[in-house]
């Protein structure tokens, strides 16, 4: 759901910022936004780096299962809280304001104080993912702040939209995060099951995770005037082929996803290449847009092919 958060997050901000009548320009800086802050909680997985590094001359399996085992001690937690995602989202609206002696002193002390609390309730490996990701929040506001029209209220609304959005992504895959922390309280206790099914779960998750990208594109075309059906070649359908993999790779779970999610996506590969023309003589240059739009349909059509073989041969 890497993906899906940041897409999600775009599709949202980005739909209000085009119904309140803004420019295409910033309605879409808008969206870049909240989709660069829905992404922020996940930098808690670099602690998984500890891991990865242990695991360095395995396989790729042993790599991946050592970078998800490390990474969730203390993944979805204290980045994933609704209650620490107000003051975070503060601190970058701080961060996105024009630089005063005040306004770095509140900072300093709001991000001290933040770590202080995590530290004194979850010890110091807490304390080092807090730094993390008030760093993490803090850059991306002040990349905001220099680049972005965007006033400091603003860019707390969205800040605070994209870090809440977050954990909600992840009701479908993985334990469900700690939305309430420091809190000794469970908002959410059990994950969202779409399908008894392990591995239709997993080909619904994608799905969702699709349509976010999808919802995504539809606000960017909706904000430029595209068409973008036009732009989407006949090279898509190819992606059905992808259904013979059902015999040749394991049936995908939440487990063992990383089979089909590597080759499912690497499908994108057939509208990512794009085509090379010859006007007059020159070389035309390569449409990226509409091999963007045809890379995203073909494993539109893999999923759907691979998921309709699945059921038929299960």
């Amino acid at each position: 759901m890497f993906v899906g958060h940041a897409a999600l997050a775009f599709a949202i901000v980005g739909s209000v910022a085009v119904a309140r009548g803004w420019p295409a320009r910033r309605a879409l800086t808008a969206a870049l936004v909240a989709g660069a802050f829905a992404t922020v909680p996940d930098v808690d997985m670099v602690y998984a780096l500890v891991g990865v590094t242990g695991a360095v001359g395995g396989d790729a399996l042993a790599v991946a299962g050592a970078f998800w085992s490390t990474g969730n001690v203390v993944h979805r937690a204290v980045t994933h809280s609704l209650v620490l995602a107000p003051p975070v989202a503060f601190l970058a609206a701080l961060q996105a304001a024009r630089p005063t002696p005040g306004r770095r002193a509140l900072a300093f002390v709001t991000g001290a104080s933040l770590v202080a609390l995590v530290a004194t309730l979850g010890g110091a490996l807490a304390a080092f993912v807090a730094a993390v990701f008030l760093l993490g929040a803090a850059t991306v506001g002040a990349v905001t702040g220099r680049y972005a029209d965007l006033s400091a209220p603003q860019v707390f609304a969205i800040a605070l939209f994209g870090l809440a959005s977050h954990p909600f992504g992840d009701l479908f895959t993985g334990e469900p995060p700690a939305m309430l922390y420091p809190l000794d309280t469970a908002l959410v206790t059990d994950r969202v099951v779409l399908a008894s099914d392990p591995t239709l779960h997993l080909l619904g998750a994608f799905g969702i995770e699709l349509a976010t990208v999808w919802a995504a594109v539809a606000v960017t075309c909706l904000a430029m005037g595209l068409r973008p059906t036009t732009a989407v070649s006949p090279r898509a359908t190819l992606g059905a082929g992808y259904a013979a993999s059902v015999l040749l790779i394991p049936a995908p779970t939440l487990e063992l996803s990383y089979p089909f999610v590597f080759s499912v996506l690497g499908v994108g590969l057939l509208g990512l290449l794009p085509r090379v023309r010859l006007v007059d003589g020159t070389v035309e240059p390569p449409d990226w847009l509409a091999a963007g739009l045809t890379g995203l349909s073909a494993i539109t059509v893999a999923w759907a092919a691979y998921g309709a073989a699945y059921v038929f041969l299960g």
